[in-house]
């Protein structure tokens, strides 16, 4: 049985809470380690470790900032098929994924704002007839980066990395239910020098360390990917404080699917786009929104599509469609599956739990879900499944499109399927999201804007947006008279 500790000052320490937390393989259901459940004062030495190291870390040329970060990403990269072993094992997600697109993408974050902070522009300059004014950006000090539980290390680093190049020490706290990567991530940190308590790594559960990590008066900066209500928890414990904050929350996303699309590579992308990491993703297509002219063709041919994805052991390099991440969630969904019937739905398809042979037989797989027949105003059209549920409803003008993709309280993206672009760019005006892909999906310029409207977030991360958010202005103002 692994022990998953937390990494502090530059070490693995066991802290000084007596509390575990099984952790579990979802593909076959049975615990495989235990978690440090750390106490506040586990939280309080990891943040003094922040603050001593602070001084140094922030004072160091941002280039030598930037080789650490390529170093770290060097060091996973050396390891990536272990880390997508690892990540594929914690999370239920097929190994093919883990390989393609996490570890990856992890690895990318740390050497894409490794380069981009050099280019990043910390000081201006603003005269005029009576004074010269110095406008500079400088680190905040002590930040937290929260980050959940479907993409482990792909947004655990997505945070860390332009928290430690603008010159702060992070306190980082995974997930409770997938946290091995990040316990990894301190052995790569160590490995290449990675100075003591610039990066410490607190484990425990949300409702506990998470809270006293957030309630403590040196954190200066939070930045959180996770569901709506801890997101607004987070935002209620810091408002004493006064603490910057960057919420990345939920999403029920619409996709609107004209007939003038491009109608394979739209049934492929949407097949992706709602299913990939078993529906998972805080940006996967949960609402299918359908021309009436096609809804017909479009919905035999989608599920189709859906109910030949290979369900498997993650570990099988051919498995399309792995576990749900944990037992409590994969409760959760039956729940909704059920809800739904309740409330009249049609399943076409999925809608059962998935039994499998061998090593698998006690795992957490659900068949993927499409329904139709269901209002919007139903609650699975207003409600974040954050799983392989996907609704369908036809619409007959754009004008009913766009009214019924707005009508849910959250706004994180959209995609629109149309081969007419000028009228993609015209409807995506109308969306109420933070992000919308016409003709694509989950395509990331990392210098762009990420983040979501109304209940999906406050702020946004990607780029510019994530140096600003780990640095404050000052302007020094010298008169001229």
């Amino acid at each position: 049985m692994k022990l998953i500790q937390n990494y502090v000052n530059g070490e693995y320490v066991s802290g000084t809470s007596a509390h575990r937390i099984d952790l579990f393989d979802p593909a076959i259901g049975r615990p495989y380690g235990q978690l440090i459940d750390s106490s506040i004062k586990d939280v309080n030495d990891a943040i003094n470790s922040s603050k001593i190291a602070f001084p140094l870390w922030s004072s160091m040329k941002l280039n030598n900032r930037a080789k650490y970060l390529n170093a770290i990403a060097d060091e996973i990269e050396s390891r990536a098929n272990e880390f997508s072993e690892i990540e594929s094992m914690d999370t239920g997600k097929p190994i093919s994924l883990a390989n393609s697109l996490d570890i990856p993408r992890a690895i990318s974050n740390f050497r894409f704002f490794a380069e981009y902070a050099k280019k990043f522009e910390y000081i201006s300059n603003l005269n005029d007839e009576i004074s010269k004014n110095e406008i500079s950006r400088n680190p905040l000090g002590v930040v937290c980066c929260i980050s959940p539980w479907n993409l482990p290390l792909y947004l655990f680093t997505w945070k860390i990395a332009p928290a430690l190049i603008t010159g702060n020490t992070v306190i980082a706290k995974p997930s409770e239910i997938t946290p091995y990567t990040a316990y990894l991530l301190g052995e790569v940190c160590t490995k290449v020098g990675l100075p003591p308590g610039v990066l410490n790594i607190i484990q425990g559960r949300g409702s506990t360390t998470g809270d006293f990590i957030v309630k403590n008066e040196f954190i200066k900066a939070i930045s959180f990917t996770g569901g709506s209500e801890t997101g607004k928890t987070i935002y209620k414990n810091a408002s004493n404080t006064f603490k910057k904050l960057s919420l990345e929350m939920g999403g029920k996303n619409p996709a609107i699917i004209f007939q003038d699309c491009d109608y394979n590579d739209t049934l492929d992308s949407i097949t992706r786009s709602s299913f990939l990491n078993q529906g998972q993703i805080c940006l996967c297509s949960s609402r299918l929104l359908i021309e009436e002219s096609i809804y017909d063709r479009f919905k035999k041919d989608f599920c189709d599509r859906v109910s030949n994805l290979k369900i498997g052991d993650p570990m099988e390099l051919d498995t399309q469609f792995g576990a749900i991440s944990s037992e409590e969630h994969f409760t959760k969904i039956n729940n909704y599956i059920k809800l739904a019937k309740d409330e009249g739905a049609n399943i076409l398809t999925g809608g059962i739990v998935e039994r499998l042979n061998g090593r698998c037989a006690d795992g957490w797989f659900i068949r993927p879900t499409v329904l139709e027949g269901l209002s919007n105003s139903s609650r699975l059209n207003q409600e974040e499944i954050f799983g392989p549920v996907v609704t369908l409803q036809s619409f007959n003008s754009e004008s009913n499109a766009i009214k019924m993709a707005n009508d849910t309280v959250y706004g994180l993206s959209a995609t629109i399927w149309t081969k007419d672009n000028k009228k993609g760019k015209k409807i995506s005006r109308k969306i109420d999201a933070g992000v919308i892909w016409v003709n694509c999906w989950l395509v990331r310029n990392l210098n762009t804007p990420f983040g979501g409207m109304k209940q999906s977030g406050l702020g946004r991360e990607g780029g510019n947006d994530a140096i600003q958010f780990f640095t404050e202005q000052k302007n020094i103002c010298l008169s001229t008279r």
